[in-house]
């Protein structure tokens, strides 16, 4: 399971590079299109969604690798169990919040495809695309918080903790 996780967190990082990438070559062809005369359709707004999905879709890895802007000043104060106690309180209230909003997400998405909702601009791309990226970011940004409050529960420190991190 642990191998099967940490596949998950890592491809979903692999495709919020992607995305950055995707959004280096439509600048590029913005850039390239301007000095040749022509106009890439709707190249802002499919920007705008890749940077929105890459946002997402990292949330993840970025959790592990201990990326997140923390209360690193208070927690260092706190003693082991204590500190373990701050890291659960924490971690299961962001699981919740999590888990609400990557369902109403996908609820988004569901309603986005039903009624056929489509991107503004020249380029008529159903709503529903991009909307799953973020869908799909959350959830395994909450599968990532559910696998942190898991390890916590079992009497171990989160993997965003370096060795020893956590037992000061």
């Amino acid at each position: 399971m642990r191998g099967f996780l940490d596949g998950l967190y890592r491809l979903s990082g692999v495709l919020a590079a992607l995305l950055v990438v995707f959004i280096f070559a439509v600048t590029l062809a913005q850039i390239v299109g301007r000095f040749l005369g022509l106009v890439v359709p709707s190249a802002n707004e499919l920007a705008g969604f890749a940077m929105a999905g890459a946002v997402f879709l990292a949330l993840a890895s970025t959790l592990r690798a201990g990326g997140h802007i923390r209360v690193a000043v208070l927690l260092r104060r706190l003693s082991g169990r204590a500190r373990r106690w701050v890291e659960l309180a924490v971690g299961g209230f962001s699981l919740l919040v999590s888990a609400y909003a990557a369902a109403q997400l996908w609820r988004q998405v569901w309603n986005s495809y039903v009624f056929g909702d489509l991107a503004p601009g020249l380029l008529p791309l159903p709503l529903w695309l991009p909307q799953s990226l973020l869908a799909l970011g959350l959830s395994v940004f909450t599968i990532a918080l559910a696998d942190t409050l898991a390890a916590l529960l079992r009497g171990e420190w989160p993997a965003y903790l370096s060795e020893g991190q956590g037992q000061e």
